[in-house]
């Protein structure tokens, strides 16, 4: 019988590219996606289905050799914040449950959890998860209880490996994740100011390929933190600047000013709009927590490697700015908890 490989999210961001990997290594793949098929390869056995649906689960697992999780909410906001808990941590839970006892389970997290108050000076290793009431808001919460969850079964002797991404950035990002919504406020000219912090920007090719290659060869109940470039914020901007030909905000905000606009942001997105704010307090908190990132495990037991960002970002830009994604396809709109980033 032909091994099979599930990637739950595998309409998303990082899901597709992954699916792509998945194939160009000769693997058989199966997708269970709440979201919109199209663009799949026509060899992928996509399911539609939920993760919290046990019955479109546990069919999808049928003769699965891998399973890597990515279905989830992969934003900063939500109206209804209970979903963050029961999409990405009840969820995570169901799908450790349903996998098969033989298999391995490839467990896509994020390197938010690792960012606190309370983190000691010098690069994230990911070596650790902190304590959940360190954690920046409700979206970094639900992905630490689901890290929480993975961790325990891999303690309990499951075949469990957890990757965490840093920023993927690139092009076609239809669920307008953080990473492109934030470069497209700067693209658009909506974001007069900016908050200067350092992010770990990397190719989405890359985040795919270190996904599988924990598969491959990741030790069960390790993290591994894959990454690509420490690049503060304003000089970020001066890169989107050159690629784009638009100018680019030069004044930052304190930290103080930030979080007081964030508030107000969420309070007429809760109360008002209902639409997805352009600030949140969680992102204010993850920019002022922000540190380098050290990946150097991913690369000495996994093989990780990553390009420079220069190329994704461009890809990114020319997207952004090409009206695609101000005017998606109407089908493709709202896929905002079917599919991870």
């Amino acid at each position: 019988m032909t091994s099979i490989d599930l990637v739950t999210g595998g309409c998303g961001f990082i899901g597709r590219h992954l699916v792509e990997r998945l194939l160009a290594a000769g693997r058989a793949v199966r997708v269970l996606d709440c979201g919109d098929p199209r663009g799949l390869p026509a060899s992928v056995d996509y399911r539609r289905g939920s993760i919290l649906d046990e019955t479109c689960l546990s069919a999808a697992m049928r003769g699965i050799d891998r399973i890597y999780h990515l279905a989830g909410i992969a934003h900063l906001w939500a109206a209804d914040r209970d979903a963050f808990a029961r999409v990405n941590a009840l969820g995570t839970e169901r799908v450790v449950a349903a996998a098969p006892d033989a298999s391995r389970v490839v467990h896509c997290s994020t390197e938010a959890v690792l960012l606190t108050d309370s983190r000691e000076d010098g690069p994230v290793r990911g070596d650790d998860l902190p304590p959940l009431e360190r954690m920046s808001g409700p979206y970094t919460r639900s992905k630490c209880l689901a890290e929480r969850a993975a961790l325990a079964a891999a303690q309990a002797g499951r075949s469990i490996v957890i990757a965490s991404p840093t920023v993927p950035i690139g092009p076609c990002d239809w669920n307008m994740t953080p990473p492109a919504a934030m470069l497209s406020l700067f693209l658009s000219g909506q974001a007069p100011v900016f908050l200067d912090c350092t992010l770990n920007l990397v190719d989405v090719r890359d985040v795919a390929e270190g996904i599988r290659l924990a598969g491959e060869h990741g030790r069960p109940g390790q993290r591994y933190v894959l990454g690509g470039e420490n690049v503060r914020l304003r000089l970020l901007l001066s890169r989107l600047e050159r690629l784009s030909g638009r100018p680019m905000p030069s004044f930052a905000l304190p930290g103080g000013v930030a979080m007081m606009l964030a508030t107000v942001s969420e309070w007429i997105a809760d109360h008002l709009s209902r639409n997805s704010p352009p600030a949140t307090r969680e992102g204010v908190r993850l920019a002022l927590r922000s540190a380098p990132i050290d990946d150097g495990k991913a690369r000495t037991e996994l093989g990780y490697r990553s390009r420079p960002i220069d190329e994704a970002l461009s890809l990114a830009v020319a997207w952004l700015t090409g009206g695609t994604a101000q005017r998606p396809d109407p089908i493709l709109v709202g896929r905002k908890t079917g599919s991870a980033s």
